[in-house]
């Protein structure tokens, strides 16, 4: 049964710069969970949870908060408590609290701001300075709106856990996941894709060593995957254009969940000589929120070739990292489908359908 929230608080942030655990690591040495079967310990703590919990305050009481765990490895945790509930989810951007703690058997305890925080048994219970009890939230585990979408009419199916005959290069697994390193064999111009990705569990690894991929445009715009879940959502974060810009906000869920990429590109235009008429176009959908609206991208990102009238097949970067794939559509905007897609979203009553030259819609709502 699908359920639906949205929430509201207001928390004073904290001066803690960063959650990051220190110095960034290689890839190298580090344990890549590909599954549930493989993880440590830490990782039943590691997630989100949502709720309310008192303010302390009698004229204030009760407020929403939402709060992401993000494991360090060897028991050492960071957190992130968002006023009005989570990303995506209540939480409206601007102030957020940061704290970090340690794990002691099966109890976790963070601090920060002035609050403490205990983890166990799936609940987080929050506490004053002095000891009163606050309340708890729950874990809950979110899924997209949009992964498992089926592809619509007219859409040519890239990879379905059958066989790789669409790309170049591309290894499934023994469950019929999609590895990273591929690339679509027919480049496109103008198209909407959807990309449903896993991250591994890499606690250990830290920055550009946890669980990189991309999804490189016309091998050229590089929509950054990573283990951004916590972070601030920076150019080389995930949703990030790499190098580039910022997604307008951090939708990453926790790794091992799987996460959704719906991309509506359109290429930039050139005239018989060659010279640029008009920039490239982009809209992300990550994880059913908007966050690039129909940007324009000027230049290549990253690593990305360089930008020309010659189309280019979109690649699923290989960054030594066990990223994993599943159920690829395009559909080629520059054909006549009689559907009217090229934006969707989600929404309270089900999904919508918007024509290019309307704006997205501005939120999503989550399944709970």
């Amino acid at each position: 049964m699908l359920r639906h929230f949205s929430c509201v608080l207001v928390l004073a942030a904290t001066a803690v710069p960063s959650n990051g655990f220190g110095a960034e690591a290689t890839t190298q040495d580090h344990l890549a969970a590909v599954d549930v079967s493989q993880v440590d310990f830490d990782f039943q703590f590691q997630g989100e949870y949502i709720g309310s919990v008192f303010t302390g305050e009698l004229q204030r009481g009760w407020e929403t908060v939402g709060l992401q765990v993000i494991a360090g490895g060897k028991a050492q945790f960071n957190a992130v408590l968002y006023p009005g509930g989570l990303p995506g989810s209540g939480w409206r951007g601007g102030e957020k609290v940061h704290l970090s703690g340690v794990r002691t058997a099966d109890v976790l305890s963070l601090h920060g701001s002035g609050r403490s925080i205990v983890i166990e048994n799936g609940a987080a219970l929050f506490y004053q300075r002095d000891g009163q009890l606050l309340g708890q939230i729950a874990r809950i585990d979110r899924a997209s709106p949009t992964a498992g979408m089926p592809a619509p009419w007219g859409a040519n199916v890239l990879f379905d856990g059958y066989g790789t005959e669409a790309l170049d290069g591309g290894r499934m697994t023994h469950q019929g996941l999609l590895m990273e390193g591929s690339q679509f064999k027919q480049p496109y111009a103008d198209y909407t894709l959807h990309v449903e990705f896993r991250l591994p569990y890499m606690a250990t690894a830290r920055g550009q060593g946890r669980s990189n991929s991309g999804v490189y445009l016309q091998s050229r715009y590089e929509v950054q995957i990573l283990d951004s879940f916590g972070l601030e959502g920076e150019h080389n974060e995930c949703g990030g254009l790499y190098k580039y810009r910022e997604p307008d906000i951090n939708m990453c869920l926790p790794p091992l969940s799987w996460q959704t990429y719906d991309i509506v590109f359109r290429n930039p235009r050139f005239d018989v000589a060659g010279n640029k008429l008009e920039n490239a176009r982009l809209t992300v959908y990550h994880n059913g929120v908007a966050i690039h609206n129909n940007i324009q991208v000027s230049r290549k990102t990253g690593g990305g070739a360089q930008e020309g009238p010659n189309l280019l097949p979109t690649k699923l970067q290989d960054h030594h990292n066990p990223v994993r794939f599943r159920n690829i559509w395009i559909i080629d905007d520059t054909k006549p489908t009689g559907s009217p897609y090229s934006h969707y979203a989600s929404h309270s009553g089900g999904f919508q359908l918007f024509s290019a030259s309307l704006p997205p819609a501005p939120a999503a709502y989550w399944q709970r």
